[in-house]
């Protein structure tokens, strides 16, 4: 079988791609070093160099499928791509959950490859992927792990044990769990309006419902790289210091979709006051039916256009929720 069509991901220092066949020589000698596979459950030590060809192989049909992303991480040094680990994400059958497992060669440890390398493979996974949560673990002893999986913003969720093909047994290991909000949505946003007495921050954000002569509403998808990415939304941004409502939706829907709209042709609808983990966001939602030029995806984002009986039916914030209900039941 031919190598997958899988897009690298790239970060400032690292690519993340599919092995290669010629990816073997280098992943055997870094995995069959007992400090790297001691930590690895499904590794055995010591490492047999065919093993690493074969199981090379194994992942191009997982990864085809929409099973498994066994992916290589590669860096660089002196000018020239070195694979520097390996990084997964398996897809647990019938669920909307994946696992996240890696390993880094130890002449790479400290240089904050791992969670580099994590933080890049989870952002495209919930953007692309019919994914709601991410579960991991590590052996007990593996303090450096569960701190990488700590800095991703992973909850530690209890105890367990696991079989280590290199132990010969069960081990204890530590639990962890991610949902899309902890997981790529790790800071309040710099625009978050500071609240008095120490409390979340407020974040004021500006929305509309564009609806066409169909009665049909328009919904984005949020792209990768952005908080919540892969979940759909109403249009619109973040209102800037000394901006209103109106003349921020203004010029998010030129910006994002290139259409015209007038404040007049925005009317206030409802609104939305939810709290997520770091900041409070307090969004007003307002309807509108009439602008011009034709709606563009000028980000490249996923658009929609939904019947208000087949809202329900698109995965959106949790902000939205309630907003799509309102809507629903209004038009």
């Amino acid at each position: 079988m031919s190598a997958p069509s899988f897009a690298p991901l790239r970060t400032e220092r690292l690519t993340i791609r599919p092995f290669k066949a010629a990816d073997a020589p280098a992943m055997h000698r870094l995995v069959n070093d007992w400090e790297v596979a001691k930590y690895l459950a499904r590794v055995p030590f010591p490492y047999p160099r065919d093993l690493a060809d074969e199981w090379i192989a194994s992942t191009w049909p997982r990864i085809e499928a929409g099973d498994a992303w066994d992916l290589a991480i590669i860096g660089e040094e002196a000018g020239k791509d070195v694979l520097v680990g390996c990084i997964a994400l398996t897809m647990q059958r019938g669920t909307r959950q994946a696992e996240l497992g890696y390993w880094v060669g130890r002449k790479y440890w400290g240089h904050g490859v791992a969670p580099e390398a994590a933080a890049r493979l989870l952002n495209w996974a919930f953007a692309n992927l019919p994914l709601d949560s991410v579960v991991a673990s590590a052996l007990e002893e593996n303090e450096r792990s569960g701190k990488v999986l700590e800095r991703l913003g992973f909850r530690a969720t209890g105890k367990g044990t696991r079989e280590f093909l290199c132990r010969g047994g069960p081990m204890p290991v530590r639990l962890f769990s991610g949902n899309r909000e902890q997981l790529t949505l790790t800071a309040a946003p710099a625009e978050a309006v500071g609240a008095a007495g120490g409390g979340k921050p407020v974040l004021l954000v500006a929305a509309c419902a564009l609806v066409d002569p169909e009665n049909r509403v328009l919904l984005a998808r949020r792209p990768e790289g952005k908080p919540l990415a892969g979940l759909w939304e109403f249009p619109g941004g973040k209102v800037n210091p000394g901006e209103t409502p109106e003349a921020a939706l203004i010029r998010e829907l030129k910006e994002e979709l290139a259409i015209d709209v007038t404040a007049a042709c925005l009317g206030p609808f409802t609104f939305a006051s939810h709290s997520y983990e770091k900041f409070h966001l307090l969004m007003p939602l307002f309807l509108c039916r009439r602008w011009r030029g034709q709606v563009t995806a000028v980000e490249g984002q996923g658009l929609a256009w939904v019947k208000p009986a087949r809202l329900g039916d698109y995965e959106v914030p949790p902000a939205d929720i309630p907003l799509v209900a309102m809507l629903r039941d209004f038009l």
